[in-house]
């Protein structure tokens, strides 16, 4: 079983036991979240639901293991002849999360 989700304007294909990054959550460690934008579900064989956005009823339980920051960012500006150049840096905040029961 399979479901599309969407959490931080971004989409995650996931399944149970799978762990994956999703944009900062606020919830404490070891705690347990509950992400109700399901915008597919697929039990892996032909019963496929697709939600118009959402899926309603559906939801996804997933444990916070932890928030972090990702890797670095380095963007670098530069205009020709003007002698003007920048940089700027940017590390996003991740909360990692470990799958835990996928509902219809």
């Amino acid at each position: 079983m399979y479901a599309v989700i969407e959490s931080g304007n971004k989409q995650y294909k996931i399944s149970k036991k799978d762990i994956i990054d999703i944009e900062l959550v606020d919830a404490e460690k070891d705690s347990e979240i509950k992400l109700d934008k399901v915008l597919m579900m697929s039990d892996g064989k032909k019963d496929i639901q697709i939600g118009t956005p959402y899926i309603k009823g559906a939801v996804v339980t997933a444990k916070v293991l932890g928030s972090e920051k990702g890797k670095k960012v380095t963007t670098f500006k530069y205009k020709n002849k003007t002698g003007y150049h920048r940089t700027i840096g940017h590390r996003q905040m991740y909360t990692t999360v470990q799958i835990k029961d996928i509902k219809a």
